[in-house]
This record gives C-alpha cells, sequence and structure tokens, in this order.
C-alpha cells in the first residue's frame, strides 16, 4: 500500500474523527473510496473536500493551551492534531506532563487563572479550552483569556453566568415556557425560609447548589426534622467546591429518568441540537453509565426535548457545545434541571450515533465559523453506552479509592477515553475518573454485549476500582431492559464483596514467598514439609502452601500482593503477629464491647462531634472527612462511650486510620 492510500481508521486520525464518521462519508458518498481486497481503501488527495468542511482555517487557531488534566486532555489533542492545530498542556511541578501535547509548561494550579494565562501566552497560543470542571465553567477565567487576546473554546463569560447559577437558569427557562421542577430558588438563604419552602414544596425534597454542579453538595431529606442538619452540610460542600453556598430546593422526583440533549450554537445564533443522552444510571448523583438514544425517548419526545434544549441556550445567547439536562417521567413530562455551559464527560455516545466530532466543533465556532449545517442535516445511526471507570470501592460506599496503579489493561474494538498509565499514582486530590469505555453497535444488545464483553477485557491492580461493580450492573435486567432510574441503583441490591479464591491466594502467597527466598528462612520454608506462609486479607488469616501458583493476576509492591478477584484489585500480605494492643483490642471486639471506627477512605477531618468519655447513641456521626471536596460522616455502630479520640479537626488520614473507639 503506497502513502497515497489510507485505511479509514488512519483516515479518521488524520481528520480528527472517529472511523464511524469516515464510514458514514463513505456510505453517503461525500468521500470516494476503493475496494482492495475486500478492504475499503481512499486515496489522500480524495480527503480534501471533505477536511475543508471540518478543519480549521489557517486564519483561525493555530496554537491551543488546554487548561486540564487527564483523559480529556487526550480527547482534545486528539482533534487538535487531526485539524493542524499545536497543543499546549500544562501540569503542576510534582505531576509527570500530559501525554500526547507538543508542549507542556508547568503550572502551581489549575485553579490558577494567572498561571493559565500566563501559560498560554509563553507557548504563543491564541485559544485556550478548558475541557470540564477545574475552571471550564467560570466566566471570570472566560472573561480574562479573552481579554488576553486568545479565543475562548465556549459559551461567553455572560451565558456561562446565566446557566452557571441555577436559581437564574430556573427563571430562565419558565420565561421561555420551558417547565421546571416544582421548588424554590429565592434570594432568601436562612434556615427558617428554606424550611418554610420545603414545606409547600413537600417532602421528599431535594436540596442543590446555586452553582456549580457534579453533583456536589445535593442532599435528599425526606424527614422535615433533618432539614437545618442537611442545610448545614450542604451549605459547607457547596462553599468548599464552589466558593458559592447559596442553595436552591427542588421536590424529588422520584423514579424520573435523568435525559439530557445536546445543542450546538454557532456566533450568528444558529442552533442545532444532536439528540439525548440517558445518564440515569447515578449513584450519590454522579452517573456510572450513559447511553445514546435514551431507551425510553421516542421520535416525539426527542424533538420536545430539543425544542426546549434550543430555546433555553438561545435564551441566554449561548455560542460553542452545551447540554441541557431534563427529568422525564413515565408520563412523558419532562421537567428543566439545568445546563452545563462546556463539554460533557459523556460526549462520545453523541459522537458515536451522530458521526460528528464536538471537539472539532467547538474548535471551528471558536475560530469563527458558522455551523454550516442545519437541524435537517442531523443523523442518528445505531446505539452507543458509555462506562466510567472511577478510583472508588463499590464495598466501602463507593468512598473514593488511592494508591498506585501497578497494572493496566485496556481493551480492544471499543473506544477507549484515558489519561492514565502504568506507574501512575492516583490521589485524593482530583476527581476518581480513571478512564471511559465507550462502546456502540447498531443495537442497544450489541452495545451492551460489546460493552460488557470490554469490561472483562480490561484489568486494573494496585488501586480499588468499581469495574467488578460495572460489570455486575450490565448483568442486571434492569439495565438490560433499559429500565434504569436515576433512584435505580440506591435501591438495587448490589452483589456481596468478592471472595478471595483458592488460586487467588495461591498467586499472590507464591509472589510474596518468592520474593523472600533469598533469606535462608524466609520464603515460607519448613522442614520436611511444603513451604508455606500465612497470609492476610482484611480480617481474614489463611495458611497457604507454595509452589502451587495461582492463575489470578497479581502485582506486589512493598509487600503487598493486588490481585484481580472478579475484577476487583484486593491486597493480600503476609500475616505479621498483633501486637499487644492490637491482640487485646481484636479480643474485646469479638466480646461486643468495643468498635474501633478507622477512615474509609483518605482525606481531611472537617469535623470532630464528640469528645472522649461523651455518651454516643448507635449510628451517630462522630467524625466527618472531606475528600473530593465532598463529606463523609463515619458512624458509630453502638451505644455507648468515646474511650479513645484519635483525631482532630484538619488533620489528614489515610485509608484504615484509626479516628476513634467506643465501648458499649
Amino acid at each position: 500500500m503506497t502513502d497515497e492510500t489510507l485505511t479509514p481508521r488512519q483516515v479518521a486520525q488524520e481528520l480528527g474523527v472517529t472511523v464511524r464518521t469516515v464510514q458514514r462519508w463513505v456510505a453517503d458518498g461525500r468521500l470516494p473510496a476503493t475496494r482492495v481486497g475486500g478492504r475499503v481503501r481512499l486515496s489522500r488527495s480524495s480527503l480534501n473536500a471533505v477536511a475543508a468542511g471540518h478543519a480549521v482555517p489557517a486564519s483561525g487557531i493555530r496554537a491551543l493551551l488546554i487548561a486540564n488534566r487527564g483523559e480529556i486532555v487526550q480527547r482534545i489533542v486528539r482533534t487538535a492534531r487531526g485539524l493542524g492545530i499545536r497543543t499546549v498542556g500544562v501540569h503542576p511541578p510534582a505531576e509527570r506532563p500530559p501525554d500526547g501535547v507538543d508542549l507542556a509548561l508547568p503550572i502551581s494550579d489549575y485553579l490558577d487563572a494567572d498561571a493559565l494565562i500566563a501559560a498560554a501566552r509563553a507557548a504563543g497560543a491564541d485559544a485556550v479550552h478548558p475541557g470540564y470542571g477545574f475552571l471550564a465553567e467560570n466566566p471570570s477565567f472566560a472573561e480574562a483569556v479573552e481579554r488576553a487576546g486568545m479565543a475562548w473554546v465556549g459559551p461567553s463569560a455572560g451565558a456561562i453566568a446565566a446557566m452557571g447559577d441555577k436559581a437564574a437558569a430556573r427563571r430562565t427557562a419558565v420565561a421561555r415556557g420551558v417547565p421546571v421542577v416544582p421548588g424554590y430558588d429565592g434570594d432568601a438563604q436562612d434556615d427558617p425560609a428554606l424550611a418554610a419552602a420545603a414545606a409547600e414544596i413537600g417532602y421528599p425534597v431535594l436540596i442543590k447548589p446555586s452553582a456549580g454542579g457534579g453533583g456536589k453538595g445535593m442532599r435528599v431529606v425526606r424527614d422535615p426534622a433533618r432539614l437545618t442538619e442537611e442545610l448545614a452540610s450542604a451549605r459547607r460542600e457547596a462553599g468548599r467546591a464552589f466558593g458559592d453556598d447559596r442553595l436552591i430546593l427542588e421536590r424529588l422526583l422520584e423514579g424520573a429518568r435523568h435525559v439530557e440533549v445536546q445543542v450546538l450554537f454557532d456566533a450568528r445564533g444558529n442552533g442545532v441540537h444532536l439528540g439525548e443522552r440517558d445518564c440515569s444510571a447515578q449513584r450519590r448523583n454522579q452517573k456510572v453509565v450513559e447511553e445514546s438514544p435514551g431507551p425510553s425517548v421516542s421520535d416525539a419526545l426527542r424533538g420536545q426535548l430539543g425544542a426546549a434544549a434550543l430555546e433555553v441556550a438561545a435564551a441566554v445567547g449561548y455560542v460553542s457545545a452545551g447540554t441541557v439536562e431534563f427529568l422525564v417521567t413515565d408520563d412523558g413530562d419532562f421537567f428543566f434541571g439545568e445546563m452545563n455551559t462546556r463539554l460533557q464527560v459523556e460526549h462520545p455516545v453523541t459522537e458515536a450515533v451522530t458521526g460528528r466530532d464536538i471537539v472539532a466543533d467547538q474548535l471551528r465556532i471558536a475560530a469563527g465559523e458558522s455551523l454550516g449545517f442545519g437541524q435537517a442535516e442531523v443523523r442518528w445511526s445505531g446505539h452507543a453506552i458509555e462506562a466510567r471507570l472511577y478510583a472508588e470501592d463499590p464495598d466501602a460506599g463507593f468512598l473514593p479509592a488511592t494508591g498506585r496503579l501497578l497494572r493496566l489493561r485496556w481493551p480492544g474494538g471499543v473506544r477507549v477515553e484515558t489519561g492514565v498509565r502504568e506507574g501512575d499514582s492516583v490521589s485524593d486530590r482530583y476527581d476518581p475518573l480513571l478512564a471511559k469505555l465507550i462502546a456502540s453497535g447498531p443495537t442497544r444488545s450489541d452495545a451492551l454485549a460489546s460493552l460488557r464483553a470490554a469490561l472483562d477485557e480490561s484489568l486494573i491492580l494496585g488501586v480499588r476500582t468499581n469495574l467488578r461493580f460495572l460489570r455486575w450492573l450490565l448483568d442486571q435486567p434492569v439495565m438490560r431492559d433499559g429500565e434504569v432510574r436515576i433512584d435505580t441503583l440506591a435501591r438495587l441490591r448490589s452483589a456481596p464483596p468478592p471472595e478471595v479464591s483458592d488460586r487467588a491466594w495461591s498467586a499472590a502467597a507464591t509472589a510474596l514467598g518468592t520474593a523472600g527466598r533469598h533469606d535462608p528462612w524466609g520464603g515460607g520454608w519448613r522442614a520436611a514439609a511444603p513451604a508455606a506462609v500465612r497470609m492476610r486479607h482484611g480480617d481474614k488469616e489463611r495458611r497457604v502452601e507454595l509452589g502451587h501458583a495461582g492463575e489470578a493476576e497479581v502485582a506486589v509492591e512493598d509487600g503487598v500482593a493486588y490481585v484481580d478477584v472478579e475484577g476487583q484489585s484486593l491486597e493480600l500480605s503476609l500475616a505479621m503477629p498483633p501486637s499487644v494492643e492490637e491482640a487485646v483490642r481484636h479480643a474485646t471486639a469479638h466480646a461486643g464491647g468495643a468498635a474501633a471506627l478507622t477512615a474509609p477512605m483518605p482525606g481531611r477531618v472537617i469535623a470532630v462531634r464528640a469528645i472522649e468519655g461523651a455518651s454516643v447513641q448507635a449510628h451517630e456521626a462522630l467524625v466527618v472527612i472531606e475528600a473530593m471536596k465532598m463529606e463523609h460522616a463515619v458512624v458509630t455502630p453502638l451505644t455507648g462511650t468515646v474511650t479513645r479520640m484519635t483525631v482532630k479537626v484538619g488533620q489528614q488520614v489515610q485509608r484504615g486510620d484509626l479516628l476513634a473507639e467506643v465501648s458499649a
């Protein structure tokens, strides 16, 4: 094959689009192709006409600073490279530079707007793409970028501010005739005013920060007696996450679906919607699985949702890509929730079914181009589903997990978006998203089967993740049947924690035992008997003979064996003799007389609600830990007296650290 002949995948890489897009162009005649031995081949010269409609003009963006980290950087780089745009990445000094960028510059922090603009100037960038999170929806940053003479790849500061204030956004929707969930978005923010509003709305109510998103600060209140406590907690979390502790209240629509609509607007006021995504598979208001088209959305409802989304966005003079979120009931009623004025994490499923590259659309619009197509030209084909792989422990309430990624294996046959590689450390400083797997197919069943197979191929060792949970979730009838609602995951009875299999014990023991064989008394040596070691996993211990290596995947670091058990990375170590203090505590606990409260994840102690000698009731919160700008309360399992409190406010703790002890 000469260099003038390309495969569809090579064409997709050169133009910064998906392979499905290239296949669509071939099918509808926009891109001439020939068949060589049954395979499609395309000439480089035939790309000019197509590329002209998808590339940023020479007078447009030449160098792009990506003000973000992780997988979204790789995603933007892929498209920018295909458009001939030089890319600039940033990173704090303690972090490795992002992969794939043409130039990487150190900055103090991803939230330091001045440092980001200085980096853009130093690199000669003429545009800034914020990705999502960090400063992506910060109107002051958008303004500062434009004042510095660079293009902002996103909506105007005014549109960001108008939609970023959820109270104002609700009022905008009402003014445009778009229904909203009954609620309260007034200026009075004192507890009595909010309590009166909650009583009028009717319980259960949903507390939401007026600023920000991502599920942070949201609380469901079913009991009026808990409203004051939940308001205080929501204010703290919103203030830390967004610098704004104002709240709104909404009636909780139980059993609704979360359906969002992707919109695109150019600076001339032309707007289209690219259909919907169903994001109902959520836990703690965080999306887990997303798909397009929505399993419950008819053509008629799609038209209504799309028209409403365009109406809301047009009301604030929106430009660029954005997402309008709705709650949809089984009766087909829908209610505006909020608008995300940025690229969404789940945008790949829309790209898969429409054949568009939304990042390319963003860049073209930022360069001053018009959309170049209308609503009648938007077509949907097939089905796509995305699963988010998080560093979190489903068996500990989905709390964030940390550690080092010792082994990674990604599947073939699906789109994988990730910004991590083997050896990277996962901290509690950033969002726990590790990767996204996006599968597509002619039908929803095909896409589901492809995604399930991809999850089976994936491997992550060294950090606990939700991989095993995702495999389990995709096997549930409610998921297979497309009947997931926003409260489904909270109601599903999750699979029990994985049991360490014999082969996992053997693999871990062999790996750890082998490491000690340089010592004549180590490695499990015993006179006239098979070598054996005593192993520990959590509070379980077991003697394991060596020489029978299991088939389980295993990685070893610092005396700990990380073993893959049904998709979960579990930690096994050599059992050491307990100290006297541990032995006494263990015996007391088994006698039912005491409980040791330990940190369920790494984080910072933000509240200590009891002192030594205090009487406490079962299920009472004694310590509150903050991680990822979200609060997690550690409760006592029994009624008794606090005999020991080992932490104080402001202290950093690691998973497993002792926080307090309670005696009955």
